[in-house]
């Protein structure tokens, strides 16, 4: 409120006054506003670089994590591949007409199949007479037979114990120790 004079006219030296007051309060909220700027924007800056720092760690434990799967699934690989070449240098012992080496061309084994073909039917009867007598399975084929059913069957993840009773029920053999030491490796 502006004094009067006597006249009842404004105050010059007090319109001046308050003219300076609303400028000064005009150039403090301008100082506020700019203050809260700066500092609205530093803390953005740093919300960014720890939210950036947050990133960068978690990506650090992905990379870490994905290699240790990537070198897992790798010797995974690596260990399956041995186990299939066991398999095949064992089929390729056990093979009637093999000489105990891997054979030149892929077998039936090595493609993952069964080793022979199941005959569709009966022969005919001409034929019969031609071949000789069945003969009692040889002791080497119940060998060769038994050492592939022990190495599917570690294969699968059968225990020492459970591929012995099995090739003594299934082979009549007592001593197994030679066949599973030469599939699973010695006996702690």
């Amino acid at each position: 409120m502006s004094r009067k004079d006597r006249s009842g006219r404004h105050d010059p030296a007090t319109a001046e006054r308050v003219t300076s007051i609303i400028e000064a309060a005009e150039r403090a909220a301008a100082a506020l506003i700019d203050s809260a700027d700066a500092n609205a924007k530093r803390y953005l800056e740093e919300a960014e670089a720890e939210a950036d720092r947050v990133v960068a760690a978690r990506l650090e434990g992905m990379i870490e994590t994905t290699d240790a799967l990537v070198e897992q699934a790798e010797a995974i690989r690596r260990e399956s591949e041995r186990l299939l070449e066991t398999v095949r240098r064992t089929g390729a012992r056990i093979q009637p007409d093999g000489d105990g080496t891997a054979p030149a061309e892929e077998t039936p084994l090595s493609r993952g199949k069964h080793l022979a073909a199941v005959p569709s039917g009966p022969e005919p009867a001409a034929e019969d007479s031609l071949r000789p007598a069945p003969e009692a399975p040889r002791r080497s084929e119940n060998a060769a037979g038994a050492r592939l059913l022990a190495t599917q069957m570690a294969v699968s993840g059968s225990s020492r114990k459970e591929i012995e009773g099995r090739l003594r029920s299934g082979f009549e053999i007592e001593d197994t120790g030679a066949i599973l030491d030469a599939i699973l490796g010695p006996e702690d």
